[in-house]
């Protein structure tokens, strides 16, 4: 089995490439904008003509695409996460119709809730950002186009390599700064919100399970950890696991994603009923790998999930 693997570099990227590699009988193409990708591709500006002999040459039975950015200008943002969706499914539609496309969406497709409850698939997608908005964009092409092709829309991942842009890497990086300073104070915006954090590793094996399940799926599928967890809890318990004896400070406001969506947690039933996928990673453990591990630098057009 050929699995070409976009965005192979990036945060989730890395460990959907690692998950897919111990496959029997798999062979893992690493496609993106590096010198050392195995299929050179752009998403962001590749013809579609382009990548379809690009896909044609590496003949894969399945595309995984990582690729994206979650910062950026709104022109950085819309190239990334809704063109770079549309040229695949075209060029896919042209060499390689019959490979299985598994795509990374977002949570922060849907924006605010109907109060306290998981958010399903079937729900409404009001996105309060232009990340959200584009990585909708471009679940609406992947869903609607004739492929055989899956939407996996992740929640805020977390986990070993975190990289600094989200919340649980950025706090990972000024712990590590703190060191043993107890006289250290660690000001932050305000952390009440909830979030549905999932391990990565997780995010990994429900993309090697959508690649092999047999078809047909439904076509979004959400990928979390099913609670919503505060965002202070997540804090406090990394600096534990740190051992950080100094002081952590909220002042002013949160982010303005925060401010605007107070409670975020996804429904993930329907990906067990159709993958037989549950996470496996309580997030303690998550974070404890985080901190093992430390964080990788950030890379910009390379998925990392929606940040708090």
């Amino acid at each position: 089995m050929r699995i070409i693997v976009l965005g192979s570099t990036g945060y989730l990227g890395a460990h959907v490439a690692e998950r897919l590699g111990t496959l029997k009988g798999a062979r893992v193409l690493s496609g993106g904008r590096s010198p050392a990708a195995g299929v050179p591709v752009d998403l962001a500006t590749d013809s579609a003509d382009r990548l379809a002999k690009t896909l044609a040459s590496a003949a894969p039975d399945a595309v995984v695409n990582c690729a994206g950015a979650t910062g950026g200008d709104p022109v950085t943002l819309a190239e990334a996460n809704a063109r770079g969706p549309a040229v695949l499914c075209e060029a896919m539609a042209l060499a390689c119709p019959s490979a299985r496309l598994v795509h990374l969406g977002s949570a922060a497709e849907y924006g605010p809730g109907s109060g306290r409850i998981p958010t399903a698939e079937s729900a409404a997608t009001r996105p309060l950002s232009t990340y959200g908005a584009t990585k909708l964009a471009g679940t609406v092409t992947v869903s609607t186009s004739a492929l055989d092709a899956l939407v996996l829309r992740v929640g805020n991942p977390v986990g070993p390599g975190a990289p600094p842009g989200g919340l649980p890497g950025r706090v990972t990086r000024l712990l590590r700064e703190a060191g043993s300073d107890t006289d250290a104070v660690l000001r932050l915006g305000d952390l009440s919100a909830y979030r549905d954090f999932v391990d990565a590793r997780d995010v990994a094996r429900a993309v090697e399970q959508a690649v092999t399940a047999p078809g047909p799926l439904p076509r979004v599928l959400n990928i979390g950890g099913g609670d919503a967890v505060p965002v202070r809890d997540l804090v406090h318990s990394l600096a534990e696991i740190a051992g950080f004896g100094g002081r952590i400070e909220e002042q002013g406001v949160g982010s303005a994603r925060s401010e605007q969506l107070s409670w975020q947690c996804s429904d993930i039933s329907a990906a067990g009923t159709s993958l037989g996928w549950r996470p496996s990673y309580v997030l303690r453990e998550s974070l404890t790998a985080l901190w093992s591990a430390g964080a990788r630098p950030p890379a910009p057009r390379e998925e990392g999930g929606p940040s708090s």
